[in-house]
């Protein structure tokens, strides 16, 4: 056949060239584009699956790092808590002892405690009975005088009106304790608001009372 013939001369061609003819192969000729001198086959390190030491480096890291990591914060917290406690001058304000000796009866004492005035008020015998007869349906803010003076005839309110903050005026308003000159607040001699714009009595601050002494704070 014409086509054997075309076979055959192509192979005999081929075999006198030297230059084999390849059939039906779909292979395109790979190049090589390796390294030339082979560099990184001499320098490159062996990697095993086994390699216990880059592991203690990994794990040794890790944990100096969080040790740094809670040091920091114990040390961060420690200096935030030193700082919130207070110092020896401030703890030396926090109280503040009074002699109670030479205020007579009927009158009151102003004194300052942590910069705020403090009212120390020695009752009369009448003034004690007059505001324990006082209806507690009367007042803005119901309180008995009982719960006010933890001895009767002593009466110790912080001098700071509930309404802005003002200070009253002693011995002054409608009912013989104090007034409030900047928006009109009567306080009666047991400290309750009567009347006026203040929501609240007079503050009681915290206090002891030993013979002629008294300690607020």
């Amino acid at each position: 056949m014409l086509s054997q013939r075309i076979i055959n001369r192509l192979i005999k061609q081929s075999n006198i060239n030297n230059n084999p003819v390849h059939f039906l192969s779909t292979k395109a000729p790979v190049e090589d584009y390796g390294s030339i001198d082979h560099a990184f086959e001499k320098d490159k390190i062996p990697r095993t699956a086994g390699d216990n030491s880059r592991k203690e480096f990994t794990y040794f890291m890790l944990g100096g790092a969080r040790f740094v990591y809670a040091t920091a914060t114990r040390l961060a917290l420690i200096k935030f808590v030193s700082t919130m406690s207070a110092s020896a001058d401030v703890l030396a304000l926090a109280s503040a002892e009074f002699n109670t000796s030479g205020i007579a009866e009927g009158s009151t004492l102003t004194v300052k405690w942590r910069g705020k005035p403090v009212f120390i008020r020695h009752r009369t015998a009448e003034e004690i009975a007059k505001e324990g007869a006082v209806s507690l349906s009367l007042l803005k803010d119901p309180q008995a005088d009982s719960d006010r003076a933890a001895d009767p005839k002593w009466l110790v309110v912080l001098g700071i009106c509930t309404h802005l903050g003002c200070v009253p005026i002693s011995g002054a308003g409608e009912y013989g304790g104090w007034f409030c000159p900047c928006h009109g607040s009567h306080y009666d001699i047991s400290g309750r608001v009567r009347k006026g714009p203040a929501p609240l009595n007079l503050e009681i601050p915290p206090y002891k009372l030993d013979g002629d002494k008294l300690v607020i704070g």
